[in-house]
């Protein structure tokens, strides 16, 4: 086993840790074993690959990396490959990945004995360890990467668990770059600690004395902060989206008292994980909760999002996107259902989409006085961003030109980082067309303008809004023929409940209304006070497309993007420019922006939309490199969402490491618990039963309970759970059931969503007779969530459809009448109740007390064909003719398991179909029987009558 202190001489790693307070990291990270909250965007996977590389330059140690991404695997397997070139180890073999796509049991083994470094999937890796596939005490050391995510119930917990059990000298490290779980509930960081047998935490935030020293030197990045002023109708429809949001989370309130609500507020709505926080508090009592409360629920995700979209959509996309919303949140054209949003009553909606439509198109007085109709005129609101981009490319264009003798490693690369691909999408438009001129009849007469020369997004605009009125007319169309169609049902029922509300004027839903009701009745409302859709009227969408159509310039422009086959003429289409020469545009991807500005080495970065964690990536990458300037373009608009988004993120994270520091320095020493060292006679006294009444014997024995568990199950938490409880996991591939308790005792576990797609195709009732045919006391486990309430009213069916009140359907599809017909099928079946994953770890326990333990052999062995002595030894050597058993195959109730049994015992598809239901049931159960004697005994002219 390689260690840092091993004095033998070998050959000197090379590491690519210039900053010093990743060398100090790394010098801790080597000494003892730790947990590292390292800010983000500081370098953490660096950190880690070079870590990794320094001990796979040994060559004789089995490193297991825990809980990495895809991405994260690509990474790491790439900066190995390329340190064990650059300081070329010959002992280095990089990263292996195991997943189940590509690695067999086999493989596995033999890759685990050869050693080298693996990052394996956590359901794989626990399964292994469990198995003896991968011996514990084998591996050198563990790395867990996103250590915020290893809770108590958790597979990384589990793996730790079983690890630190059997290994006491192999190291062990966690890595997270986000403070905020660590930071929730009481003493999260000792909690955290304790699920990882760790006893030290290292915290790096941005404040940290050494890494500020490094990023804010000499090396500083040139920044130039852009403040750009929204245009007053964006400033508009943003102050109304938030009165929106604050009157949604004041109803939520109020609808809701007696919950933790302090971080319920309008700053806390800008946090992406604000509707995490909603529900965490909600969900315990989902089901009981208001519609009008589930309604409010939904509608602040969907108000986030327009906040975002307001600033990032183009005008046009984000009056598409507002008209969909608000189809989505009215009820159907025709339909007498009332359940609008209640933000759509407010008044700040109509402001919404009224400036909305007025940043799109406006109506303008026709030029001729015999007509009083308004038309409509294109307005094609650009993006204030927009502009102030094209100066920058401007600016820097003329840098470039101007200050060609100053050099340096940089590539001269221009890099845009935007927030997501669509922005990437809208920006590589603009930049391609800000300078195609859509010259209508009315700017050709003119001389000259100096506006012309300006960037303007004019050409993409048209086509944006050609193709959204397209959209719109067919929007239009499908909503006229579901208000055709609801009125054609409507009209054939009746309900006293319309007769009377057309007697008597509409009430309004709205407490109070300014201005003696004008607003709440205007032509602008619905007679229930909210907006309606609005569809222009086939006229003015005629003048609006005469207005926009396609014009020489644009018409050009199309041509020269249609090649007829590209392939034929390559060198015609294709050439390689020259760095200096590309405006590459990417979207933040967290740790791969490292990769991105390491590759691409800008020298012009041009911040499309604020990001901190990115702002640090670029501290480090420009402290790395000496000869690189950098210069960044910061932008965002002013008073915007988007700056106190980005604000409150900073402050957000400053707060949490504060924090952390805090619970720190007044923590006391974390005891990692370790069952493994308790003492021999004390586990054996433990396990001694001294009921003796009903005639009971006492039992003791030294040997820990054991159970058998589907491979399958190591989805849920609680294999680890019994695993805590210091019972012996036997992981195998069961075909009945999913946890062998004893030879007598097999479980099959549902939790409550399983339990009703289980009832919807019938799997259930098969699953129930293999467990009879195969022991004596089966039992269905029905398992809730422990963070909700402990009943069926979530999963009641509360639609409240026709099929449901008819007395004849009635109770067809609720799940509490489906488990009642299950135990009349089944009266031997015993059903267990479980609260959560401990109470059943609690319930095994209690039901193994009393028995032996369970064969994993036979378990295994139970359910496949000729798994049954008798059948096994009737069939051997026999041949089937098979026509006759594909036949049988197609019967109702013959499945793969109990064909076998039937074949066997039966001479002729004759002897099957004259034999009686009782003849059957000892074959195939009573509910295959009664299918397979049903199926022989149905009238072939039953359906003529």
């Amino acid at each position: 086993m390689e260690t840092a202190s091993n004095p033998q001489p070998v050959q000197p790693v090379k590491l690519s840790l210039p900053l010093v307070y990743q060398q100090k990291l790394f010098e801790e990270l080597r000494k003892e074993d730790e947990l590292v909250v390292l800010a983000r965007g500081l370098g953490l996977m660096r950190l880690i690959t070079n870590l990794l590389h320094s001990y796979d330059a040994a060559g004789n140690n089995l490193i297991v990396v825990v809980n990495a991404e895809d991405r994260e695997n690509a990474w790491i397997g790439e900066a190995l490959a390329e340190h064990a070139a650059i300081s070329m180890s010959p002992k280095a073999r990089g990263l292996t990945v195991v997943n189940t796509d590509y690695t067999s049991v086999g493989a596995r083994e033999k890759m685990y004995a050869g050693g080298g470094i693996f990052s394996v999937t956590s359901r794989i890796l626990v399964v292994d360890m469990l198995t003896g596939l991968l011996n514990p005490e084998t591996i050198t050391g563990m790395i867990v990467l996103h250590a915020d995510k290893a809770v108590a119930t958790s597979l990384e917990a589990f793996i730790i668990r079983i690890y630190r059990q059997k290994n006491k000298a192999g190291f062990l490290k966690a890595f997270s770059d986000n403070p905020d779980p660590f930071t929730t509930g009481f003493s999260p960081l000792a909690t955290m600690m304790r699920n990882l047998f760790l006893r030290k935490a290292s915290l790096w935030p941005r404040f940290h004395v050494h890494v500020a020293q490094a990023l804010e030197g000499k090396k500083k990045a040139e920044v130039i902060e852009l403040e750009i002023p929204m245009t007053n109708a964006m400033r508009e429809i943003q102050v109304a989206i938030m009165e929106c949001v604050e009157v949604s989370i004041h109803e939520l309130k109020k609808g809701n008292t007696g919950l933790e609500m302090d971080d319920w507020n309008l700053d806390s709505a800008l946090l992406k994980n604000f509707d995490v926080l909603v529900r965490r508090q909600l969900d315990p009592n989902w089901h009981r909760v208001s519609l009008k409360t589930k309604q409010i629920v939904g509608d602040l995700t969907v108000l986030r999002g327009m906040l975002q979209s307001v600033l990032a959509l183009d005008a046009v996309s984000f009056l598409q996107q507002l008209d969909t919303i608000h189809a989505a949140h009215s009820p159907p054209p025709g339909s007498t259902r009332q359940t609008q949003s209640p933000w759509l009553f407010l008044d700040a909606a109509q402001t919404i989409f009224d400036t909305a439509k007025k940043r799109v198109y406006a109506s303008a007085q026709k030029a001729r006085p015999d007509s009083n109709i308004d038309s409509l005129q294109p307005v094609l609101e650009e993006q204030p961003k927009w502009a102030v981009l094209a100066d920058v490319l401007e600016e820097i264009d003329h840098d470039l030109y101007f200050e060609q003798q100053v050099r340096d490693d940089s590539n001269g690369t221009i890099l845009i980082m935007c927030s997501d691909t669509n922005t990437c999408r809208q920006l590589r438009d603009y930049l391609q067309t800000m300078h195609v001129k859509p010259r209508t009849g009315q700017r050709i007469e003119q001389v000259y303008d100096p506006e012309e020369d300006k960037p303007s997004a004019a050409y993409m605009m048209r086509k944006k809004l050609r193709n959204y009125l397209k959209w719109k007319r067919e929007f239009a169309q499908i909503s006229a023929t579901l208000f055709a169609e609801n009125q054609k049902a409507l009209s054939g029922a009746v309900d006293p409940r319309v007769a009377q509300s057309k007697s008597r004027a509409p009430s309004n839903k709205r407490r109070r209304v300014r201005g003696g009701g004008a607003v709440g009745s205007g032509s602008s409302r619905l007679e229930n006070g909210s907006i309606p859709q609005y569809f222009e009227k086939p006229s003015e969408v005629a003048e609006l497309m005469g207005q926009i159509e396609i014009t020489e310039e644009e018409a050009k422009q199309k041509d020269d993007l249609t090649i007829a086959d590209p392939l034929e003429d390559m060198e015609d289409y294709y050439q390689l420019y020259d760095m200096q020469d590309l405006v590459v545009i990417h979207a933040y991807e967290g740790d791969l922006d490292e990769h991105v500005l390491e590759e691409v080495k800008p020298k012009y970065i041009i911040m499309y939309e604020p990001d901190a964690s990115f702002i640090r990536r670029v501290e480090v990458y420009r402290s790395s490199h000496n000869d690189r300037n950098v210069r960044v373009y910061f932008l965002y608009y002013g008073g915007s969402v988007e700056e106190q988004r980005y604000l409150s993120t900073v402050r957000r994270e400053k707060d949490n490491f504060t924090r952390l520091i805090k619970e720190r320095a007044s923590m006391s020493l974390v005891m990692t618990v370790d069952t493994s060292t308790e003492d021999p006679q004390e586990a054996f006294l433990r396990t001694i039963n001294t009921r003796i009444a009903g005639g009971g014997k006492v039992s003791a024995t030294a040997e820990p309970p054991r159970v058998v568990v589907d491979v399958r199950e190591f989805r849920s938490s609680l294999p680890s759970l019994l695993h805590g409880k210091s019972m012996i996991i036997v992981p195998c591939m069961l075909t009945v059931g999913d946890y062998i308790l004893s030879p007598n005792i097999c479980i099959e576990r549902k939790s409550v969503s399983d339990l009703i797609s289980s009832f919807s195709n019938g799997r259930l009732y098969s699953q129930c007779e293999t467990m009879f045919q195969h022991y004596q006391s089966p039992m269905l486990l029905i398992e809730f969530d422990q963070n909700k309430s402990f009943t069926l009213e979530p999963f009641a069916d509360l639609s409240g459809s026709l099929s449901s009140l008819n007395s004849a359907n009635a109770g067809q599809n609720d799940l509490q009448s489906k488990i009642v017909l299950l135990t009349l099928a089944f009266p031997r079946l015993r059903i267990i109740w479980s609260s959560s994953p401990y109470e059943t770890a609690e319930i095994f326990e209690r039901l193994k007390s009393q028995e032996k333990e369970p064969d994993p052999i036979a378990a295994v062995r139970a359910g496949l064909n000729g798994d049954d002595i008798e059948g096994s030894q009737a069939g051997e050597g026999a041949v089937f003719n098979p026509e006759p058993g594909e036949m049988l195959a197609a019967v109702p109730g013959v499945t793969v398991k109990n064909i076998g049994n039937i074949t066997t015992k039966m001479e002729n598809i004759k002897e099957v179909a004259n034999a009686t239901v009782e003849e059957l049931s000892e074959l195939v159960g009573r509910e295959a029987g009664r299918q397979i004697e049903g199926f022989f005994r149905k009238d072939l002219l039953e359906g003529d009558d």
